[in-house]
């Protein structure tokens, strides 16, 4: 699949909606897990501001990549963030868009908390 890298060095980001299960299946609830890794599938909506645009994207995560103090408002950090064109049909219409996937989302304020080493 093809896969856009997305530059974050530019931007501001910050939470928007805290971390949620990604669920596979709404009828059973199951969870969306990582193909590769099989790690559970965490969603961060996340509030994405450059260039005096701002847009909420809804990044999916490793749930082991997400900081475990994200509440809305936090500035992150968006490491590997990548953007994916994505294309179905479901009871003939075709649907497209993108999806965002990320290999974490971590909190800044952590690290402003923290002394810096000389």
């Amino acid at each position: 699949m093809r896969q856009i890298p997305v530059d974050t060095s530019s931007a501001s980001v910050m939470v928007a909606q805290a971390p949620q299960p990604k669920v596979k299946d709404r009828r059973t609830g199951e969870r969306a897990m990582d193909a590769e890794t099989g790690a559970a599938l965490s969603t961060v909506d996340v509030m994405f501001a450059a260039n005096g645009e701002v847009e909420i994207l809804s990044v999916t995560v490793p749930e082991t990549g997400v900081s475990s103090d994200l509440v809305m408002g936090t500035p992150v950090a968006i490491t590997g963030l990548v953007a994916r064109p994505w294309e179905n049909e479901f009871n003939g219409q075709r649907r497209h868009g993108i999806a965002f996937r990320a290999v974490a989302v971590t909190s800044l304020v952590e690290n402003a908390a923290k002394p810096k080493a000389a």
